[in-house]
């Protein structure tokens, strides 16, 4: 298994620190999430059922023709690869390491492919899997861009599969619109923007076929009732999406500006979480920890993630840490 961020435990028992008492900022999930009301009881008491309006408000939201609920865009990224026989697929490098792993799994001939690199690599590709925004680095890539790479592929029986965990800051750049085309398959889930990680529900937007085997191969039933019922609301609540919108783009700028104030300017970041590239980033992580604040550490290359504090006792929490790092 693959390290990620949010392992509290882990690291509450590795220094010795209650989890009460700390600040977790490694996650890059929106610490204001969707305001969760309860379901009504019925919804746990009957199995999910698909015409219970989840499938038309995630058309209507992310502007699809076809789509897939699957639990949490993860359950997709691990059984797409199963989908295609062994080929040559080029995945972004860094980034969402998940992606990587699944193909190798899959038996499948993984070429890690640098940002300033995909289009050199595109024409020995049989798949590229693109993150956008991208995770750690915040990087994004023109749409253009990307149906010029889509159609390079398409053209030859190729995918690309185009992971849009963080778009929802900036919707209007998303291909879900385009995504009825052959080999384009765009991921988009509901647990950054929106907090929701923990209910597990994500989607796949591609043309029908694809999304035929797809279901298929996940089975009956891929998200609970209650999580259909929670994710529907959500995506139904036009008003909350765009004042959180403006609101996060506000905290993306107070973050960046306190990490450059303290002498760790962010090398690319979105308005959920800033990327620090560093030589010194276990140093960084450890110095932070033994403060109770998490955040997120990569190796490859050496960087640090940090998250959204969600209160202004945390914001100030945070600026108390920052200041006490040693170079």
């Amino acid at each position: 298994m693959l390290p990620h961020g949010g392992r509290l435990r882990e690291a509450a028992a590795r220094c010795g620190i209650p989890i009460a008492d700390w600040l977790d900022l490694s996650t890059g999930i929106n610490p204001h999430g969707w305001p969760v009301q309860p379901p009504p009881a019925t919804v746990w008491q009957r199995l999910p059922e698909q015409n219970d309006g989840l499938e038309q408000a995630a058309r209507e939201y992310y502007g699809a023709e076809y789509l897939l609920p699957v639990a949490g865009s993860q359950a997709a990224i691990q059984a797409l690869p199963w989908l295609r026989a062994a080929c040559r697929v080029g995945v972004l490098t860094p980034g969402y390491s998940e992606h990587a792993q699944a193909w190798l799994r899959a038996g499948h001939i993984v070429i890690p492919v640098a940002v300033d690199d995909i289009s050199t690599h595109i024409d020995h590709l049989d798949v590229m899997v693109v993150v956008n925004p991208n995770n750690p680095t915040g990087s994004s890539f023109p749409a253009e861009q990307l149906r010029e790479w889509h159609r390079n592929l398409a053209v030859r029986g190729g995918w690309m599969v185009l992971d849009e965990a963080f778009i929802d800051l900036s919707p209007e750049h998303s291909l879900a619109p385009c995504s009825a085309r052959y080999g384009l398959v765009v991921l988009r889930s509901l647990g950054k923007f929106f907090g929701l990680a923990g209910a597990r529900v994500g989607f796949v937007c591609a043309e029908p076929g694809l999304l035929s085997r797809l279901e298929i191969l996940l089975g009956p039933w891929a998200v609970s009732g209650p999580a259909r019922w929670i994710a529907r609301a959500a995506l139904r609540d036009n008003g909350w999406q765009a004042a959180m919108r403006n609101r996060l783009a506000e905290q993306g700028a107070l973050l960046r500006a306190l990490l450059v104030r303290h002498g760790i300017a962010p090398d690319g970041g979105c308005s959920l979480f800033q990327w620090h590239y560093s030589s010194r980033a276990g140093r960084l992580h450890e110095q932070m920890a033994a403060s109770g604040i998490l955040i997120r550490r990569f190796d490859h290359p050496a960087g640090v993630r940090f998250g959204l504090p969600a209160t202004e006792a945390e914001w100030q929490r945070l600026d108390a840490a920052l200041g006490k790092l040693k170079s």
